[in-house]
């Protein structure tokens, strides 16, 4: 039974992996990749992880992801500014 968890947890690890590499908008890329973190976090837990699990939640599900939406609104206003000013 034991077996099946982590053979779950890891293909649903491979399918959000792959949808943050196929996904093409930055902040869509960052959503996604929070949800790679979450099911990163899972697997973890799975493994009997819990302290790498919960780091794991608050860089790879919290921070990384905000870090990331906060870089590409930023670039897009500087993007508006400079068409703005010409």
């Amino acid at each position: 039974m034991a077996d099946a968890v982590i053979v779950v947890a890891l293909l649903l690890v491979a399918v959000a992996a792959t949808a943050a590499v196929t996904t093409r908008d930055p902040v869509r890329q960052a959503l996604v990749l929070a949800v790679l973190g979450v099911v990163l976090a899972v697997l973890f837990t799975v493994l009997q992880a819990p302290d790498v699990a919960l780091s794991q939640l608050a860089v790879g599900s919290a921070l990384t992801p905000l870090l990331l939406m906060l870089t590409v609104r930023k670039v897009r206003r500087r993007g508006r500014g400079k068409e703005d000013g010409r």
